[in-house]
């Protein structure tokens, strides 16, 4: 069975030499090194975040995650995306052995699909809801892209994770953590930040990243003493710092104080519990930060800039995760 590129005309482009042409353009955009002097590809980068939204809004974004990534390593990819249209506890794996984008098939790993439906705490996704969720489609040109060179030795592991609590983040960490410490798995990490605006249901406002926020509403006269997007910057930024840290806790508390509208929540969350149980991560702080795991977040955009209370955004961050 064959998933089609349901968003292919709609999300980005159908046309295999445009949507080559742009993937190429955002990729020669990103400088070759990070802010911080670190080399572009990044050495040891073994799993990215990056935003899942229409191209034309997320795709140069998009592009300093996947340009972290040396590709001579990678013979598998896990991609983790959020459920946005069905509600369900679990992980869910998909049916189809192939999917399709418009640069050309990507071949599912059936061997590694079915391991991990054995463990019997997988649900399967119907072909429609497969097709229907963009959070995965939005990363299969951009995955075809970078592994282009060797993309006929490439299977993927596309995996639907659903609202997950706290302790089931822990669960599916520890699950696939033996897979994260393979230095040939890639593993892709969908998630968009903020959703800011009446129509998201959002409109958290704070003045600074550790002063508590109010909530605006439409007919608010509260005198507002830094741009709203600065705010949700501040917002983001602070959720930034916290996955940095690779502390589940911590981002579960912020998560719970702030509401913030990350739709990717449950994948960070796994992948922050995935190497928390890697059997190398020092909880102690008595090994050379050098030859511990971190995570980099290198980019970050908005939407647009909202300025006033019934305006609206959506921001994309971009991340490396070093794994040594």
């Amino acid at each position: 069975m064959s998933r089609s590129a349901f968003h292919a005309g709609s999300w980005y482009t159908d046309q295999g030499s445009r949507l080559n042409k742009e993937l190429t353009q955002w990729l020669d955009e990103v400088p070759p090194t990070t802010v911080d002097g670190v080399s572009i590809p990044v050495p040891g980068a073994r799993a990215i975040i990056a935003p899942h939204a229409g191209y034309l809004y997320s795709g140069p974004a998009a592009a300093f995650a996947y340009k972290s990534i040396n590709p001579d390593f990678v013979k598998r990819v896990f991609i983790l995306g959020p459920s946005h249209h069905v509600r369900f506890s679990q992980c869910a794996l998909s049916q189809c052995s192939q999917y399709e984008t418009p640069l050309g098939n990507l071949i599912l790993d059936t061997e590694i699909i079915e391991e991990l439906k054995q463990t019997g705490h997988f649900e399967t996704m119907t072909r429609d809801v497969d097709e229907e969720e963009h959070s995965i489609e939005m990363h299969l040109p951009y995955t075809y892209k970078i592994l282009e060179s060797k993309i006929d030795s490439i299977k993927i592991v596309p995996v639907l994770v659903g609202s997950l609590t706290a302790d089931k983040e822990m669960f599916y960490g520890k699950l696939f953590a033996p897979y994260l410490a393979d230095p040939s798995n890639l593993f892709i990490i969908s998630s968009d930040f903020c959703h800011w605006g009446h129509r998201f249901s959002y409109t958290y406002y704070s003045t600074s990243s550790d002063s508590d926020g109010i909530y605006l509403s439409r007919r608010s006269d509260t005198s507002l003493t830094i741009p709203i997007y600065k705010s949700i910057e501040n917002l983001d930024r602070k959720g930034m710092d916290v996955i940095e840290k690779i502390n589940h806790k911590e981002f579960t508390s912020y998560l719970a104080k702030t509401k913030n509208t990350i739709c990717g929540r449950h994948p960070i969350g796994v992948l922050l519990c995935a190497i928390n149980a890697l059997p190398n991560h020092n909880k102690n702080g008595l090994v050379d930060e050098s030859q511990q795991p971190k995570i980099r977040f290198i980019h970050y955009a908005q939407s647009s800039h909202v300025k006033h209370e019934g305006d609206s955004s959506v921001s994309y961050a971009s991340a490396y995760v070093y794994l040594p």
